[in-house]
């Protein structure tokens, strides 16, 4: 069994900000070496998520607004007693920091419209970092 490991790193404008990775993952996979197994995405952070989606700018702007709808801003949240920033942590909850991906013959399986996304959900811009970690053989 073999593992591979490989951190991401980009800076993002804050408040439900979307961003592709997809062929950073996919890269990743194809050089990983594993021919068979499995590719885990993972977001060290209690205000960001990743998750898979159609990269269409008009879903990609229904999904923005229904995050607003189901867990607005502006609701009296405990936490926002020490940080104006509770909405974030709830959304990124519902949402979930990782995602695991096949590898089949040395490549990412993946649907024709599932693109993976890191979605920043904190108030503000902020730097990240996504942590990739292959597994098989």
């Amino acid at each position: 069994m073999k593992v591979v490991k490989k951190e991401l790193h980009f800076s993002t404008k804050g408040e439900i900000d979307l961003v592709d990775i997809t062929r950073e993952v996919e890269l990743f996979v194809a050089e990983s070496g594993i021919s068979k197994g499995q590719v885990l995405i993972f977001v060290p952070g209690a205000t960001g998520a990743v998750v898979a989606i159609e990269h269409e700018e008009g879903l990609l702007e229904d999904f923005k607004k229904i995050l607003k709808e189901i867990v607005p801003k502006e609701k009296p949240y405990l936490h926002n007693r020490f940080d104006d920033n509770a909405h974030s942590h709830i959304r990124a909850t519902l949402l979930g920091p990782s995602l695991v991906f096949p590898i089949v013959d040395g490549e990412l399986v993946r649907g024709t419209w599932q693109q993976i996304f890191f979605v920043e959900l904190d108030t503000r811009p902020r730097k990240r970092r996504i942590l990739l970690q292959a597994i098989g053989e």
